[in-house]
């Protein structure tokens, strides 16, 4: 008779099972990432005599000036469009934090990951809320801009004129719906939880992504309707020549996910599409997220 080879155990490391094992951990050391995040905050700031609040005075600095220089640029309201730049600005820069700094969530955690048994995903809830801290601070910019302009933004208006006229765009202004940015952050933090763990993987593994993505950022700022008006491509905007430039802007998922939460806040309407791109963009983002958590999450310890 024949011997024959017993086949080898089956590594069950390697599995959604393990994947999702290792979030559900993560999200239970609550204690634990959170005051990493806010311990990140203050070391930031260290004998600072405002500490944090560093963050609101340059978010709002960078705010009024790019809001003067394009409301002229542009010849647009600036008791409208204000608001409109300081808020997309605050948004974007939790989007950028996340990429930027979710690239190096890993190496940066380096000698954590390689002396404390700690789920991967805490250090991905690590960075998300150490951005969403930094979020919460740069509200303050948004809330003192919307006080000083609110009666400008409390009824119908448009961005070219601060009033309804026959030609552009008119917004609803502030009111109950604009609580909707509430899921809508909400939203956004769950992407940034996937992409901060997918491009966390990959870029340990290759060390060369984050500068291309790096690169890539500077230029979706101004691809991004951020620092400019979309409201002006249409038609009475001022700039119909341009107008063929539309579809390319909804193709642009980061336009998505900063028009729920700008949108509300500062009283103009959020387009049901966006929705649904978000929604879409959070379900297939989590399933790469997971495929590559289930592939390679056992290998960044030996990668950092």
């Amino acid at each position: 008779m024949t011997a024959t080879n017993p086949t080898p155990p089956v590594s069950d490391s390697r599995t959604f099972k393990r994947a999702i094992e290792d979030i559900k951990a993560g999200v239970s050391h609550r204690e634990l990432w959170s005051h990493l995040g806010w311990q990140d905050i203050k070391q930031r700031y260290r004998r600072s005599v405002i500490g944090p609040f560093w963050i609101t005075i340059s978010q709002g600095v960078i705010a009024l000036g790019l809001g003067l220089l394009y409301s002229q640029l542009f010849n647009l309201h600036i008791q409208t469009f204000l608001p409109y730049i300081s808020t997309g600005f605050i948004v974007w820069t939790f989007i950028s934090g996340c990429l930027t700094e979710g690239m190096e969530t890993f190496i940066s955690n380096e000698g954590l990951i390689k002396q404390m048994p700690a789920p991967l995903s805490v250090y991905a809830l690590r960075t998300v809320w150490r951005q969403t801290l930094m979020f919460v601070h740069n509200l303050i910019v948004y809330v003192i801009i919307v006080s000083i302009f609110f009666t400008s933004l409390n009824h119908q208006y448009g961005l070219q004129e601060g009033v309804c006229t026959d030609v552009g765009l008119c917004h609803p202004g502030i009111g109950w719906y604009s609580l909707s940015a509430l899921p809508a952050f909400l939203l956004l933090a769950i992407n940034a939880g996937w992409v901060t763990l997918m491009l966390g993987v990959i870029s340990t593994r290759y060390r060369d992504i984050p500068q291309v993505i790096s690169s890539l950022i500077q230029l979706l700022f101004y691809l991004t309707p951020i620092v400019w008006p979309v409201d002006q491509l249409y038609h009475g905007g001022g700039r119909e020549a341009v107008s063929w430039a539309l579809p390319f802007i909804h193709l642009n998922p980061l336009y998505h996910f900063i028009q729920i939460i700008r949108a509300p806040l500062i009283g103009q309407q959020v387009s049901i599409n966006s929705w649904f791109v978000v929604i879409g963009i959070t379900v297939v983002g989590w399933v790469l997220a997971l495929l590559v958590m289930r592939n390679y999450r056992a290998r960044v310890s030996y990668w950092v």
